[in-house]
C-alpha cells in the first residue's frame, strides 16, 4: 500500500441550523475545520443543508394555488438562500484554502440571473478555496417541486482529488442511469452523493453503485427533527404542529469498489465519521469490469450530454 493512493474523507452528519443561512455556515465552517485537524482531505455534507431542506411542503398543504401562508415560507426561504455570486460562500472557500481540504456541499441557490428561482445545488469547493462546480439537481423530486427550479447539465464534472477522481449528484440524481453515466466517462472513482438524510435512501442504492462504477461511493446525509423549527421562523407554530417527530434520520454511509460496507449507514447520530480509502482497491477492482473501460463499447453506445449553464439569454457560459 502506497500512502500516495490513500485519501482520509470525512463525511458530516449533521442537522441545519434551519432556514437560517449564517448560522448553518457557521456550523459547516466549524466541522470542515474539524475534519481537517484529523487529516482529512475532502469534507462532505448533506443535500441542501444550507439553509436547509424544505421539510414543510409535505406537511402544511404546500400545493395550495396562491396560499399566503406558503408564499410567506417561501419567500423566508428565498431571502436565506445562497447567493454564489454574491459572495455567501467566501467564507467557507477561505476556510478550504486555510484549511488544504476539499468540500462538497448541499446548498439551495438563488442565482442572481434567474429571478427568484430557487435550485437545489451541490458546490464543489477545492482545496485551494475555489469553487469548481455548482451543479444544480436536473429534477427535483416530487414535492420539491413546488419549491425548486429544475436545473442543469453545467455541474455533471468530475474534478481531480489526487489520487482520485470525484463527482456527485444530488439524491434522486442518483437512481438515474445516465446522469451516473456521465461522471463515469469523465473517470470518476469516488462518487459522492448527498441526501437531505433517511437510512431507506442508502441502505440499499450506495453499494449497487458501488458495484456497478467498482468506484468508492459515499453518502452524506442530513439530520432533522421538530425541534430544529424555531420560533422566528415564519408559521413556525403551523410547521411545530403538522411536523413532529423525526423527519430526518441520518443514513450516511460509505461503500467500497466491490460493494462491502466500510462506514455502514449511522442512524439518529449527529457527528464527523472517517473513512480511508485505498486507490489500489479501485484498479484491482476495474479488472472485471470497467463501464467507462473495456465494458464501454463506444463503438456501439454513446451519451450526448448538454453542459451549458441553463439562461434565457444565449451567450456563452462559464463554470460553474
Amino acid at each position: 500500500m502506497s500512502q500516495s493512493d490513500l485519501l482520509k474523507i470525512a463525511i458530516a452528519q449533521i442537522a441545519p441550523e434551519w432556514l437560517h443561512r449564517e448560522a448553518t455556515l457557521q456550523k459547516v465552517v466549524h466541522c470542515v475545520k474539524e475534519a481537517a485537524g484529523s487529516g482529512a482531505g475532502l469534507v462532505v455534507f448533506g443535500e441542501a443543508l444550507v439553509p436547509g431542506y424544505p421539510f414543510w411542503v409535505e406537511k402544511t398543504d404546500g400545493a395550495v394555488f396562491e396560499s399566503a401562508i406558503q408564499q410567506e415560507i417561501f419567500a423566508h426561504y428565498v431571502n436565506e438562500a445562497v447567493c454564489i455570486e454574491h459572495g455567501d460562500l467566501d467564507s467557507l472557500c477561505a476556510t478550504a484554502s486555510e484549511c488544504k481540504i476539499a468540500i462538497y456541499l448541499g446548498v439551495i441557490e438563488q442565482p442572481r440571473d434567474r429571478g427568484r428561482s430557487l435550485y437545489c445545488t451541490l458546490v464543489y469547493i477545492d482545496q485551494q478555496g475555489i469553487i469548481q462546480s455548482a451543479h444544480r439537481k436536473v429534477m427535483p423530486t416530487y414535492e420539491e417541486r413546488l419549491v425548486w427550479a429544475m436545473g442543469d447539465g453545467n455541474g455533471l464534472v468530475t474534478h481531480s482529488l489526487a489520487p482520485f477522481t470525484v463527482g456527485g449528484l444530488n439524491c434522486w440524481e442518483n437512481w438515474l442511469p445516465l446522469a451516473r453515466a456521465t461522471l463515469y466517462a469523465q473517470g470518476e472513482d469516488l462518487h459522492v452523493s448527498v441526501w437531505p438524510g433517511n437510512d431507506r435512501n442508502t441502505r440499499d442504492l450506495i453499494p449497487m453503485i458501488a458495484r456497478e462504477s467498482r468506484s468508492y461511493v459515499v453518502a452524506a446525509c442530513g439530520l432533522f427533527t421538530d425541534k430544529d423549527i424555531t420560533d422566528d421562523l415564519p408559521q413556525s407554530h403551523l410547521m411545530k404542529d403538522q411536523m413532529s417527530g423525526t423527519l430526518a434520520n441520518g443514513g450516511s454511509c460509505v461503500a467500497a469498489p466491490d460493494g462491502s460496507w466500510l462506514l455502514e449507514p449511522v442512524i439518529d447520530q449527529e457527528g464527523i465519521f472517517y473513512v480511508e480509502i485505498d486507490h489500489q482497491k479501485v484498479r484491482a477492482a476495474r479488472l472485471s469490469l470497467d463501464v467507462s473501460g473495456h465494458y464501454s463499447r463506444p463503438d456501439i453506445f454513446q451519451l450526448e450530454v448538454n453542459q451549458q449553464r441553463a439562461s434565457i439569454l444565449k451567450k456563452p457560459q462559464k463554470n460553474p
